[in-house]
């Protein structure tokens, strides 16, 4: 068992008592997206009309999830001046916005795992991550899918989704009873797709074996695929597929392609 010797540093910036119901990731640098991304985060790059990680921000408001937290490192500035502390969207419930900013604090962003123990205090005990560069307009975060999970015992609920071209022999198994299966190098099971979004027990990040401790005080930068795996292996992680429209908007053909397909969005918000 490890033991712990630092009081976790606070995270960024948030309210007092401020437990978000949901993450979106927006830490990455986009190296993919360059130069797009030389002036602008890659999360603000915009979608039909807006800012790509207003989606799942929105999309989230919603489904009744108004408190949620932000984690940003390259240009991050800009996404906290953009949103603020208070998102407003028409026919939306108002948003609580809050930051954890990684580069701020270290330098760097800590990665999946590391950037959510960085903002694990300030996280509901059942909450939802998505990234912000992932594009999924009808997905829908329910009040029921957080129930269903609670109630379940597994420590992650996974949504899958078919393989696109770039990622064709896919990410992970899913047995018929739900549970996603680490399948081994190799096996000729189906694999399908990670979509980023899922929803996550505290726990998942606290046992005794975890590379760093809720807060991560030293920013330690930790990829969240070996702890799904392990996980997954542990039969504690669950998943569905979801067959939704979904883009990974990992280079400028795709935000290109994606732009050039559709209307603008009915509910515009920031400019």
């Amino acid at each position: 068992m490890r033991s712990w010797q630092h009081r976790p540093m606070p995270i960024s910036t948030y309210p007092s008592g401020f437990a978000a119901q949901a993450m979106v990731l927006a830490a990455g640098r986009g190296e993919r997206m360059r130069p797009l991304t030389d002036a602008t985060p890659k999360p603000l790059l915009r979608v039909r009309g807006q800012p790509l990680m207003q989606w799942p921000m929105q999309a989230l408001a919603r489904g009744g999830f108004t408190r949620q937290l932000v984690n940003t490192a390259w240009l991050g500035e800009q996404i906290a001046a953009h949103f603020g502390e208070r998102a407003t969207w028409p026919g939306l419930p108002e948003v609580q916005v809050a930051y954890s900013h990684e580069g701020r604090d270290f330098g760097r962003a800590l990665e999946t795992a590391g950037g959510i123990l960085r903002a694990l205090p300030a996280l509901e005990d059942v909450f939802w991550v998505v990234a912000g560069d992932v594009f999924a307009p009808d997905f829908v975060f329910s009040a029921e899918a957080v129930q269903r999970f609670a109630a379940s015992g597994r420590q992650a609920h996974l949504w899958l989704v078919p393989n696109p071209p770039h990622n064709l022999k896919g990410d992970f198994g899913l047995a018929a009873d739900g549970r996603v299966l680490n399948l081994p190098a190799g096996d000729a099971g189906r694999r399908c797709t990670f979509s980023t979004i899922a929803l996550y027990r505290r726990s998942f990040f606290t046992r005794s074996d975890a590379p760093a401790p809720a807060g991560n005080p030293e920013g330690v930068a930790v990829p969240l695929a070996p702890m799904l795996r392990a996980a997954m292996d542990r039969g504690e992680v669950s998943g569905e597929v979801y067959t939704g429209a979904w883009t990974d908007v990992g280079t400028p053909e795709r935000l290109a392609e994606l732009n050039a397909a559709s209307p603008t969005p009915s509910f515009s918000g920031l400019t």
